[in-house]
């Protein structure tokens, strides 16, 4: 999910240069092979960037339009501006590497050698005028016209709609499939009633977090909702571990997330069924005469639904969805700023296969029967952690001023001793400041701590504060 970079062409005399003259070498650098991260590095550190951020991103964004798209790229794909203005805002000044990109827009390498995947919603998302960008293999909407901050209002105050059919959707069949999820997960998976769903996590031998999950019980069946950065490996890893269970990707279906107080109004006029669920329900409810599973649950702390559909039908319903006038479609980057907001994990980012359950502070992941039985991967290191409290936890940090402490960005002690590093920054526009998350010291891990962050070579004082920022509003 993170792509690596060897280091800036640019040369480091054009830090020093005008930003008229910063533009020229930007254009010119581009056309000769300069990457997003390049140029982002030079933009970032430039002393005179300010408004000439965005004529940067511009300047460079027509130079690889005209003279790079299609010859460069083994996948014939030019960077957006979206790509350009996501790693500006992403990498800190001086430094010679870029953030995970992931972060922020969630872009993927741009050396991958395949073309990204469409959705089904792909040729809708051009028409409402999203900058598509690639993800986890697939070509997704980071951005549409209205911006990232519009977007991230529309889903606080109203309704957003997401396209999150990249991600993967499993059908898990069998007398004993429930049981048999359990040797790989910590949670209680066999006792989940009809129409519950719930969230948890893979994990390995070390007990570290492979990947987190949604699964929910669907009667006959087990429905499993995995990322879509993982979701070869996590079903490998299911094919493999669950004898006797049939397993079925189900290529043929789509999947939106309608988030937002207005979600209920927006889906419940085109299946009542759904106002009737609560926060981790799930049910089957038809829309416009489709077949679809309707899970009220999200990733943006408000209240909300998944809404799996079929592939042939997902361009009809969507429509339906965006004619509602609460309802207004969003992309990436407004979904990565409300779940930092919200306090939920991003895998590879967050949470990885070195991070626990007890550290990311997800304990409850491990419901009692678990805690007591063991026998789940890693369970040795997890029920220990339990017991004696791990060595570093996840915080909420937040920055003074308003200036954001990013990916990487090293955490300090007041005496100066490093106690953790930032795993997720950036600006919550609801709180209208900036926002991070990032592991600590357990010593250091009580609200209210003073801290430090190591921003651009300054240090800068923050605090350590409880998460979520932003109140959930699920319906529970």
């Amino acid at each position: 999910m993170v792509g690596e970079h060897d280091g800036p062409i640019l040369g480091a005399h054009i830090v020093g240069a005008h930003a008229g003259d910063l533009l020229a070498e930007l254009v010119l650098a581009i056309t000769k092979g300069a990457t997003v991260e390049d140029v982002a590095h030079t933009c970032h550190a430039h002393p005179a960037m300010g408004e000439a951020v965005k004529e940067a991103c511009l300047a460079a964004h027509a130079a690889v339009r005209s003279t790079v798209e299609g010859t460069r790229h083994a996948n014939n794909r030019a960077y957006p501006l979206a790509h350009l203005a996501t790693m500006l805002r992403t990498v800190r000044r001086g430094q010679l590497r870029p953030e995970p990109k992931i972060e922020g827009a969630c872009l993927m390498s741009d050396t991958q050698e395949t073309s990204p995947k469409p959705t089904p919603l792909y040729d809708l998302h051009v028409e409402l005028g999203g900058t598509m960008v690639e993800f986890a293999g697939w070509d997704m909407p980071v951005k549409y016209p209205a911006g990232m901050t519009a977007e991230h209002t529309q889903c606080r105050t109203k309704a957003a709609l997401f396209d999150v059919s990249h991600m993967g959707q499993v059908v898990l069949r069998g007398d004993g499939a429930a049981r048999a999820l359990e040797t790989l997960v910590p949670s209680v998976i066999d006792g989940l009633k009809p129409g519950k769903a719930r969230y948890t996590v893979f994990t390995n031998e070390a007990g570290g977090i492979m990947d987190d999950l949604i699964v929910s019980n669907a009667g006959d069946h087990l429905f499993v909702v995995v990322n879509a950065s993982m979701r070869d490996q996590d079903i490998a890893h299911m094919r493999t571990h669950l004898d006797g269970v049939e397993l079925v990707e189900l290529t043929d279906r789509a999947l939106v997330a309608v988030q937002g107080p207005a979600a209920i109004d927006v889906v419940g006029a085109l299946a009542p069924a759904a106002a009737e669920l609560c926060f981790m329900e799930t049910t089957e409810a038809e829309i416009l005469g489709a077949a679809c599973r309707i899970s009220r649950l999200g990733y943006t702390g408000e209240d909300g639904y998944e809404i799996s559909m079929p592939t042939d039908r997902a361009v009809d319903i969507t429509r339906a969805l965006l004619a509602h006038e609460d309802c207004a479609p969003a992309g990436l980057g407004a979904r990565d700023s409300l779940r930092l907001e919200a306090g939920l994990c991003l895998y590879g980012i967050d949470i990885d296969a070195e991070t626990s359950p007890v550290e990311a502070q997800i304990r409850w992941v491990i419901q009692k029967r678990r805690r007591e039985e063991g026998g789940f991967p890693g369970a040795d290191r997890i029920l220990k952690e339990l017991a004696d409290g791990p060595a570093r936890k996840l915080v909420g940090i937040k920055p003074d001023g308003g200036v954001s402490a990013r990916h990487g960005v090293e955490i300090t002690a007041p005496d100066g001793a490093v106690i953790g590093a930032v795993t997720s920054g950036g600006f919550g526009p609801t709180i209208s400041g900036p926002v991070s998350m990032g592991y600590v010291a357990s010593a250091h891990a009580e609200t209210d701590s003073a801290v430090n962050l190591l921003v651009r070579g300054k240090s800068m004082p923050a605090m350590v504060v409880s998460l979520p920022f932003v109140q959930h509003n699920y319906k529970r």
